[in-house]
């Protein structure tokens, strides 16, 4: 993947590193400096192949992420002229002004409604392991942090404005992702919608939030490592690939559990959230989240339906290494399929 970027161990190492010194301080200086070692590893990971697309979401990335450090900064400046100390858990509820600045700062950074603006325009000019990067391990950072403040501060009107931002991402993730022909700009959308499913589940617990996005980058990792496998971008490239019924049905089981349909590993997520939340005061928020996800299943089968009704046509590259992909899809299914049948199995011998 990154042959052609000497150091990209280098770079990938001081991601992680930022992203561990981010998670562990409590301090909001610390925090601001974990952050941006994150992005400044991260960002040499987006231009290795030095294309004009990869170089326009490079840039796209760094004014996004330095707009929201902007924001850190300024709530983390907020909080200490109030409460005179830079620590995290000093951040007092009646700061409500300087919590929707930390809460807009930690949003533009993750891509969450309504700062998720970037985030489809970003990934469509990257590769796929920088997509996957930048869907999953890029976004821990800023979920952990938005978990630590509400953790403190959380009040009814910090629910209820958290509660809006994850219906229109769910909702926006739905809709967005309908008239779009290019798969890493389709996953953007369903990255988005599935991250108002995480912020909503950090107001129910720290445990369902892990056990979500457990699930999310798990499915994820499959999806993207077996879309960049079988080198597929756009609808164009999926009618065209047509070459056994068991690739077909991988990437359909794929799909469908990244879109949350029972009983497949994806759903056991959804379910842990809805069944948390229906018993709380903001259970109506779990329709529009549901009807985001129904829409979400409808363009993941426009995707499949493009590939299952495609012309036939030969792939050197999937002929060349038929056996590894093989094995690859068949893990996928086996994983997808079973995963979800273990963790009910799990979950109803836990409660005997």
């Amino acid at each position: 993947m990154f042959s052609n970027l000497p150091f990209s161990y280098m770079f990938v190492f001081t991601m992680m590193v930022g992203t561990l010194f981010s998670v562990s301080s409590s301090h909001w200086l610390g925090i601001w400096a974990g952050l941006e070692i994150n992005l400044i590893g991260f960002l040499p990971l987006l231009v290795y192949q030095k294309s004009m697309a990869e170089s326009e979401s490079a840039v796209k990335y760094f004014v996004v992420q330095a707009l929201g450090s902007s924001l850190l900064m300024f709530g983390s400046l907020s909080s200490y002229t109030l409460s005179f100390s830079w620590d995290i858990a000093n951040v007092n509820s009646y700061y409500i002004m300087t919590i929707f600045i930390l809460s807009c700062g930690l949003s533009m950074k993750m891509g969450l409604f309504p700062f998720h603006f970037w985030l489809p325009s970003v990934m469509a000019g990257l590769p796929w392991i920088s997509c996957l990067l930048l869907a999953t391990w890029q976004k821990f950072a800023p979920i952990f942090l938005m978990s630590s403040l509400l953790d403190v501060n959380l009040s009814y009107w910090m629910a209820l404005i958290m509660s809006l931002m994850c219906t229109g991402s769910s909702l926006m993730g739905g809709v967005g992702g309908m008239n779009q022909t290019q798969i890493r700009a389709l996953l953007a959308y369903s990255s988005i919608g599935h991250l108002g499913w995480i912020v909503f589940s950090l107001l129910y617990g720290d445990w369902i939030m892990k056990m979500y996005l457990l699930v999310y980058v798990l499915i994820s990792t499959c999806v993207f490592t077996s879309l960049w496998y079988m080198d597929l971008s756009n609808m164009k490239s999926l009618v065209k690939f047509n070459q056994k019924k068991v690739l077909e049905m991988g990437i359909m089981i794929m799909l469908m559990s990244l879109g949350g349909l029972p009983p497949l590993l994806g759903f056991v997520s959804k379910w842990l959230v809805i069944s948390v939340s229906m018993t709380s005061a903001l259970w109506g928020v779990l329709f529009f989240l549901i009807l985001g996800s129904l829409l979400s299943l409808f363009y993941y089968l426009s995707l499949f339906f493009c590939m299952f009704l495609g012309e036939a046509s030969k792939s050197p590259l999937l002929l060349k290494n038929n056996v590894k992909l093989m094995l690859l899809i068949n893990m996928i299914i086996i994983l997808n399929l079973v995963g979800g049948i273990l963790l009910f199995m799990s979950g109803a011998m836990m409660s005997l």
